[in-house]
């Protein structure tokens, strides 16, 4: 990484005494409603010293986000600070004049947000967003502005950023726009940097990269680090003492290691157990032994060849429910005469009963696998069966069939319900289409389903803005089982949950496979959650298809180079929680 461009001297000398760079003592943070005023954090108090980093944890609405907003005086006209204090080298900013906040926001303090599609303006270039920063603060001057851009966007990781500061957005991949949000958030190389979820968006290999950039880059400014994340293995990972809040509380502090070791209290027990980045064994016990393992093999083409080159015929697999092989997909490309291949030659099986899951970064072509297998792509070539049926040349009325037999679960449980249908409607509505029972048949199953997983009937007469993420979770699950399929196609179901409600979901599907004896396609880019609820595991680069074997033999031994890139990027890979408090 280049040097960091040198400061004006105009920049306010930091301050070298022993004092706290930031100090929160008591502090409270209300909102104005419609249903009057709701107190959404109370009593927070937590110290920062200079050059270290701190990481406050818990669920969404526990109030870590909004106690970060409220040290930069950034919070929504209905907020205020109702009481306590937060103190920035020694200076009280509650109640501090708006204009002198102003001169503190990016240049003493940085934040680098949480989505950077929102954060970053769409019809800016990056570079023009980069340079206000830089002249609004004084860090740069119309003359020398343009070179201190690529001077900020280089330190930030972007290669060639004299040509990306032309380009726009929409332009870059999810963490090229996560490290321009890191360049704007360092361009004033602030004493204080607040990264809010600054990685949740992001694959595990980028975001590795992201945080070790930010890692690197405070550490050449002297930047000390706040950062807000409901990941508990990452925040072990990269700070040094943890803060944990539930509910608008401060409910425990302290050295990451002596929580994640020792927590006293419950909330911070619970998420210690339901983190998938610090837990080491499965949620459904007793699923492997060695016998399983030895009878048991995934009949993929990269695991065959290698038990085959070793001179022992792979054992014969389970039954089948569904039977890939050489499945690719080509794109043309607009404007060039080379094609694209979304998936090149994908073989595997995912046996009765099972959980097959299909791990890669973003574009590595597991999603349009599992959309080829619910035929609402077509392959280029290749073959699918469905218990014996070659999905490809399936008639109208086994198409029909098919339909109910295979089940999608997608990954935004905000999007994939209907927000003007009430849950009852939106459960029942697989049945409707279908044609299933009377009436009242169709409003018993709905009541079944309710209780299948997990919740209250009075939620019949709601809709989805009056439930939280998990529990609308649990709806698109219902709906899916609402035919009694066979086999649930799960598109990265969890990831935009907290880590303790996704601990909830991952355990209700393992409960429901158990019962109902469903297969699982699983998609996902969360390994640590892959090694949770999955038997067997295939790992995708680039459209193929590079190692394929059971759960246990890919995590304790990965052959392919790639497979151990994306193990070593685990956040809190490396922690030892002993396992057994998962169990």
């Amino acid at each position: 990484m280049s040097d960091f461009p040198p400061a004006p001297e105009a920049i306010d000398a930091p301050d070298v005494s022993d004092a706290p760079l930031l100090e929160v003592r008591n502090l409270a943070v209300s909102f104005r409603t419609t249903h009057g005023e709701v107190r959404a954090v109370e009593n927070a108090s937590f110290t920062l010293k200079k050059g270290s980093t701190i990481a406050i944890v818990g669920e969404s609405g526990s109030g870590k986000s909004t106690t970060a907003m409220a040290c930069i005086g950034l919070l929504p006209d209905n907020g205020r600070v109702t009481s306590g204090n937060i103190f920035f080298e020694g200076k009280d900013l509650v109640g501090l004049a708006e204009s002198k906040l102003r001169g503190i926001r990016g240049r003493a303090i940085g934040l680098v947000p949480q989505d950077p599609m929102s954060n970053l303006n769409p019809v800016t270039k990056i570079g023009t967003q980069v340079a206000e920063t830089l002249l609004v603060h004084g860090m740069a001057t119309r003359k020398n502005v343009k070179q201190r851009v690529i001077e900020v966007l280089t330190a930030a990781g972007l290669p060639d950023a004299g040509e990306r500061a032309k380009q726009y957005p929409h332009e870059f991949s999810g963490g090229m726009r996560q490290r321009a949000l890191i360049a704007i958030g360092l361009a004033c190389q602030p004493r204080l940097l607040i990264a809010d979820e600054p990685t949740s968006a992001l694959d595990v290999t980028v975001q590795r990269t992201i945080l070790d950039q930010i890692a690197s880059m405070t550490e050449l400014l002297g930047t000390s680090v706040l950062l807000i994340t409901h990941d508990l293995g990452l925040a072990a990972e990269r700070a040094s003492d943890l803060v944990v809040m539930h509910r608008g509380h401060v409910v425990e502090t302290g050295p990451a290691d002596q929580l994640l070791h020792d927590p006293q209290h419950p909330y911070t027990q619970s998420l210690v157990r339901a983190a998938p980045s610090v837990a080491a064994v499965r949620l459904r016990p007793g699923a492997y032994n060695d016998d399983a393992l030895k009878r048991t093999r995934l009949a993929a083409v990269a695991y065959s060849e290698h038990e085959t080159a070793g001179g022992t015929a792979p054992a014969a697999p389970p039954e089948n429910i569904v039977e890939i092989r050489d499945l690719t997909k080509v794109y043309k490309r607009r404007g060039s005469s080379d094609d694209f291949y979304a998936t090149k030659n994908v073989t595997l099986d995912v046996p009765r009963g099972q959980t097959v899951a299909i791990v890669g970064e973003s574009g590595s072509g597991k999603t349009t696998t599992a959309r080829m297998l619910l035929k609402l792509i077509e392959p280029t070539s290749g073959t699918m069966t469905f218990d014996g049926m070659d999905v490809a040349s399936l008639d109208k009325a086994q198409l029909n069939d098919f339909r109910q037999r295979v089940q999608p679960i997608f990954q935004d449980p905000y999007s994939s319900l209907n927000p003007m249908f009430t849950i009852e409607r939106i459960v029942e509505e697989p049945l409707n289409a279908y044609k299933r029972g009377s009436k009242k048949d169709r409003a018993a199953r709905v009541r079944e389903l309710m209780d299948q997983v997990s919740l209250p009937q009075n939620a019949l007469r709601r809709y989805p803005s009056e439930l939280s993420g998990g529990q609308r979770q649990r709806v698109a699950i219902a709906r899916a089982l609402a035919l009694k399929p066979e086999l649930l196609v799960c598109d990265e179901p969890v990831s935009a949950l907290d880590v303790l409600v996704q601990a909830q979901i991952l355990k209700l599907l393992g409960d429901l496979q158990s019962e109902l004896g469903l297969s699982y396609l699983f998609i996902s880019h969360d390994l640590a959650v892959v090694r949770l609820i999955s038997d067997y595991v295939c790992v995708m680069k680039d459209g193929e298809l590079v190692e394929a074997a059971s759960s246990e033999e890919v995590f304790l031994n990965p052959r392919h180079p790639y497979t151990r890139r994306l193990l070593a990027s685990i956040p809190g890979n490396e922690l030892n929680i002993e396992g057994e408090r998962a169990s």
